[in-house]
């Protein structure tokens, strides 16, 4: 969606009249969804909702920052569904189905077709997984985006980190790397290029893969989102589950749109690098395969490697020789 010149983002366009509670009222606290379990929503110093006693409370939170986590020229729409889906997608990755949200969003001025399309964004994706906005804040700033999304999980059945074994089968969703690759396309503004709609939307707005968790509870040993690249998160299971793995970088999924796009020389560097995907990267028991199989999925399902003993990430060729790659993924920190 394109945006006007006024949006904050890029800091231009005059302030509006409406101030920072009838921006509240006119586009946030009209949200059509409303959910039973909340008792009271926007409107309060606080929100009072519902929790079923056999279910455990799932909290995720995530902050956007322009120049940062989106480029300025994001739109507000995409915004909207990116600061949502990226939480949801942290959920997702927990077997958690999602419930509610808070929104704590600051702005360099009052622009009210901007909050108009950013909560439009915002609530076209709430309303695909029933998540009610129940409260938060907003402020005069630097353009951030922090969502903080519950929901819920039967008791002892969350999704964690840290049940990866030796022997396990390590799979991922969908196509790692696209993401990637749609920032470099923006970043060039290469739009004449046949995949920069597809990759760009894969950028901006990323489909969390709530389903999926769900089906995984009870054959996933491990899982995580793929938010800073596929090694990088990789690594966090290895690290919590005191194990290490191997990649067979052969059977690594490969989309059309992806091979168009990817440099031969680095060809597989933002499949396994590159952040954005917010597909799941997960392992099981190897002889659980079948269950894999058995899962109704409009996304395509592929074991890329195994756990091994030990510690650390091999990625092989199809002879076993070891593949180097130049970066894990992104870190806040090193990369500044």
């Amino acid at each position: 969606m394109p945006e006007s010149s006024s949006d904050p983002s890029n800091g231009a366009g005059p302030d509006s009249n409406k101030g920072e509670f009838q921006l509240i009222h006119d586009y946030f606290q009209q949200q059509p969804l409303h959910r039973s379990d909340v008792l009271l929503g926007i409107g309060d110093d606080g929100a009072i909702v519902s929790l079923a006693k056999e279910k455990q409370l799932v909290l995720v939170m995530d902050t956007m920052i322009s120049g940062v986590h989106f480029p300025d020229s994001t739109s507000a729409y995409d915004l909207g569904w990116k600061s949502l889906a990226v939480n949801l997608s942290d959920l997702a990755a927990m077997g958690a189905e999602p419930a509610w949200l808070t929104l704590a969003l600051t702005l360099p001025h009052s622009d009210e077709q901007w909050v108009q399309k950013f909560s439009h964004g915002l609530f076209e994706l709430a309303s695909r997984y029933d998540v009610q906005l129940i409260g938060g804040d907003t402020t005069r700033g630097p353009l951030t985006v922090t969502v903080q999304a519950h929901g819920f999980v039967e008791q002892g059945q969350a999704l964690l980190r840290n049940g990866a074994k030796a022997g396990d089968l390590i799979y991922v969703s969908g196509y790692p790397g696209e993401a990637a690759l749609g920032l470099e396309l923006i970043q060039s503004n290469n739009r004449q290029h046949p995949s920069f709609e597809l990759l760009s939307r894969r950028l901006n707005r990323p489909i969390p893969r709530i389903e999926l968790g769900l089906s995984l509870s009870g054959i996933a040993t491990s899982c995580i989102d793929i938010s800073d690249g596929l090694l990088a998160d990789l690594h966090h299971i290895l690290d919590d589950s005191g194990a290490g793995a191997n990649i067979w970088v052969d059977q690594l999924p490969v989309s059309p749109a992806y091979q168009a796009v990817a440099n031969t020389e680095s060809f597989y560097l933002p499949l396994l690098s590159g952040g954005d995907d917010y597909e799941l990267l997960f392992t099981i028991p190897a002889n659980k395969q079948d269950e894999i199989a058995q899962i109704e999925a409009d996304i395509s399902l592929t074991c890329i490697g195994e756990i091994t003993p030990g510690k650390g990430i091999q990625c092989l060729d199809p002879s076993g020789k070891k593949i180097e790659v130049a970066r894990l993924g992104y870190d806040h920190f090193l990369e500044a």
